[in-house]
């Protein structure tokens, strides 16, 4: 499957359903900054040096153990792609918000079930991504490894004996990891809750974010919580350290959810059903609103309330009803209000089905 076939269809393995703790834990990440020694970090590199660092994490994709072992990966230039293919890559979480400035001087690399990412001439030369459904925060970073380890026999890594690997951005010197897990919080959020998790994270030396990571809103009560300190740290103690963390909010979570269903079942009730009655009725829907209407029918799902959907269609209509994949399916560019129309007109027919 080509890269621009990806590009065309709205599930990832990511979206599946399926792994530990599914139901709260939409996926679990494992990101490893990595720089090339000969070259000056992005933000310094001129287009023909940008080129040269191109050239050699594709010659570093043709070594045979690293497509026997890994598998074929495809690298294509952002410039290649459409504006609206290269957003359709950020709304499935296989690349940055980032990647898209200045993209003639960068690439994206991905395996064919997008389990495996990496983003050329981002912030630092290789952003290698590995993306799993549920709480699979351990093979995650057993895969990342594995691969960096066969791109490093080719790659000549930006390294130091006392700090380890250099990075662009301080913060991630060292072993240049960030893991992270998406949450679906509700109950939190009802319970009026989530302020204090977001601080309670924050003194454990990990970071609550919104859908799309740093500097973006927890659409959907949807939270990305990673790894804040690169540097100090074995790799295997901070994965630990996230999936301990991870353990206990999901406690939090499913406790305040049983408050919730004890206190204020009918509440809680009447709010899932009408949200899945605009959901199966509606003719014009927004973005935003969507992803907080599946958001209580996800929470009504988890409770048993609804029966007959698969956390695999919501997690899919989060990504199907998004702006830049709207216009993939049309096959070209509308306005708010027509996205909007087709958007309701998306998700009655995939709840029919």
């Amino acid at each position: 499957m080509s890269l621009k076939d990806i590009v065309s269809r709205a599930y990832s393995y990511w979206m599946d359903g399926t792994g530990p703790e599914a139901g709260l834990v939409i996926s679990s990440r494992v990101r490893l900054a990595r720089n090339l020694a000969e070259f000056p970090f992005p933000h310094l590199l001129p287009v023909e040096q940008a080129e040269q660092v191109i050239h050699a994490v594709h010659l570093a994709l043709q070594h045979r153990e690293v497509t026997q072992k890994i598998g074929k990966l495809e690298l294509i230039r952002m410039g290649e792609l459409t504006a609206i293919e290269r957003n359709v890559l950020v709304e499935k979480h296989l690349i940055s918000p980032d990647l898209l400035k200045d993209y003639q001087k960068k690439a994206v690399v991905l395996r064919d079930d997008e389990v495996i990412s990496i983003m050329v001439n981002e912030e630092d030369h290789l952003r290698l991504q590995v993306l799993l459904p549920g709480l699979q925060l351990r093979e995650a970073w057993r895969l990342a490894a594995e691969t960096d380890d066969l791109l490093e026999r080719t790659l000549n890594y930006a390294f130091n004996e006392r700090l380890g690997y250099l990075t662009a951005c301080p913060t991630n010197v060292g072993t240049g990891l960030r893991a992270s897990v998406m949450l679906h919080l509700p109950g939190l959020v009802l319970a009026n809750q989530i302020e204090s998790m977001v601080n309670a994270v924050a003194k454990l030396g990990l970071t609550a974010r919104g859908l799309y990571g740093e500097g973006t809103e927890a659409t959907g009560n949807l939270f990305q919580v990673s790894n804040q300190v690169t540097l100090g740290q074995s790799e295997e103690e901070m994965v630990a350290n996230l999936t301990a963390v991870t353990g206990r909010l999901l406690a939090q979570e499913r406790a305040a959810r049983q408050a919730l269903y004890r206190d204020r079942r009918e509440t809680l009730e009447d709010r899932i059903w009408r949200s899945y009655g605009i959901l199966k009725s509606a003719r014009v829907l927004s973005s935003e609103e969507t992803m907080r209407l599946l958001s209580d029918v996800r929470l009504g799902v988890d409770l048993k309330i609804i029966d007959g959907l698969s956390h695999r269609l919501i997690n899919e209509l989060m990504v199907l009803t998004r702006p830049a994949f709207l216009m993939k399916l049309a096959g070209r560019e509308m306005p708010p209000h027509e996205r909007d129309v087709f958007r309701a007109r998306l998700v009655r027919d995939k709840l029919k089905q």
